[in-house]
C-alpha cells in the first residue's frame, strides 16, 4: 500500500495495548499513532486529531465501546471503527451495524487476520470475524432470554463479583471499592469487566436492573 493507515487503539489493559502495537508494527502499511485507555481519553484525542481506523474495546470502564462509538458518530469523525471483544455471540452485531461500525472481531484473532480487518475497513468495507458471524442469527434469542431474568447470581457470579456488583450499584467508584475491599483498582476493574460480560449488559444501568431483580440491593 502506498499510504500508511493511521490507527488508534483504545483498551484499558496496558499489556494488550503494547502487545497489539508491537504486533502491528511488523506490517509496514500500519502506523499506530496513539494508544488510549478509556473512551473519555479517546474522545478528547479525536476532537483534535484525524486518523483512519480505531480499534475499540467493547467493554471499557466509564463510557463503554458502544457509547464511545456513538459519540464519535455524533462528532462525524471520519475514522472507521473495529470493535474488539472477547465475548462470542451475535447479540451486538445488529446494533453495531446500525451505528455504521465497520468491523467486529475477537481479541484473540491472529495478527494477520487483524491486519486484514484493518485493510478491509479502511477501504470502507465491513469485516466481521468468522467465529462471530456464525452467531448472527442467535442475536434476537439472546436478547429475549436476557440473563438477569432467568439466572440466579450464585449460578453466574463468584462471591467476590457479587460483592463488587452491590458496591457498584451503590455508586462507589473503582478506587473506593478497592479501598473498602483491600484490593487493587486494577483488580476491581477486571472484576467489573467480567461481571458485564457474564451478565451480558453494557453499563451500570444493566447491573442495577440485575441487582434489583434478584434483591441484591434495596
Amino acid at each position: 500500500m502506498s499510504k500508511k493507515i493511521n490507527i488508534v487503539i483504545t483498551d484499558d489493559h496496558p499489556l494488550y495495548l503494547e502487545g497489539v502495537s508491537l504486533l502491528l508494527a511488523k506490517f509496514g502499511f500500519v502506523n499506530v499513532i496513539k494508544t488510549v485507555a478509556s473512551g473519555e481519553e479517546l474522545i478528547e484525542f479525536a476532537t483534535k486529531n484525524k486518523f483512519d481506523v480505531l480499534l475499540l474495546d467493547l467493554h471499557l470502564p466509564g463510557i463503554d465501546g458502544i457509547e464511545t462509538a456513538a459519540r464519535l458518530n455524533a462528532m462525524k469523525h471520519s475514522c472507521k471503527i473495529i470493535m474488539l471483544t472477547m465475548q462470542r455471540g451475535g447479540r451486538y452485531l445488529n446494533k453495531l451495524e446500525k451505528m455504521n461500525i465497520k468491523g467486529y472481531v475477537l481479541k484473540n484473532i491472529s495478527p494477520d487476520e487483524l491486519a486484514k480487518a484493518i485493510v478491509t475497513v479502511s477501504n470502507g468495507e465491513t469485516y466481521i470475524n468468522k467465529d462471530l458471524s456464525e452467531y448472527r442469527h442467535d442475536a434476537d434469542v439472546e436478547l429475549k432470554s436476557s440473563v438477569y431474568v432467568t439466572d440466579m447470581p450464585d449460578k453466574i457470579l463468584s462471591e467476590r463479583e457479587r460483592e463488587i456488583l452491590v458496591l457498584v450499584c451503590s455508586e462507589l467508584s473503582s478506587s473506593q471499592i478497592a479501598e473498602r475491599l483491600h484490593i487493587s483498582v486494577g483488580t476491581v476493574d477486571t472484576h467489573r469487566k467480567n461481571i458485564l460480560i457474564k451478565l451480558g449488559v453494557n453499563n451500570t444501568v444493566g447491573l442495577v436492573k440485575y441487582a434489583l431483580k434478584h434483591r441484591l440491593i434495596d
